[in-house]
């Protein structure tokens, strides 16, 4: 398993931005699909976006698709997902995920999971 911490959440107002790290202690992480996921309060976890290990392809739900970006710097082993024009209804924890190689984007998939980092909209 990797180890993954999640950075950079915090209380925001809407219409705010805010960038989230995941530092993966991992020699061989630039072969792994990075995907974050968040659940809400009294809500499931949800997909949110993910990134194959060159960076090349990104996969975004629909919910954040245009407002969210998801990139990744191999060399420093840590994802990120900017997050601008945020809603309350993206109030949530976020979680960073890695798996091996393949692009998907259900959460069952993904073999290592952060702890996860909150992010509360205000607005």
């Amino acid at each position: 398993q990797v180890q993954l911490a999640e950075s950079g959440g915090g209380l925001v107002q809407t219409g705010g931005s805010l960038r989230l790290s995941c530092t993966a202690a991992l020699r061989t992480f630039t072969t792994y699909t990075v995907a974050w996921f968040r659940q809400a309060p009294g809500k499931g976890r949800e997909f949110v976006a993910l990134i194959n290990w060159s960076g090349s392809s990104t996969v975004y739900a629909y919910s954040v698709k245009g407002r969210f970006t998801i990139s990744r710097d191999n060399a420093k082993n840590t994802p990120y997902l900017q997050m601008t024009t945020l809603k309350t209804e993206d109030t949530a924890v976020y979680y960073c995920a890695t798996r091996y190689m393949s692009i998907v984007s259900n959460e069952n998939q993904y073999t290592s999971w952060g702890q996860g980092t909150q992010v509360p909209v205000s607005s």
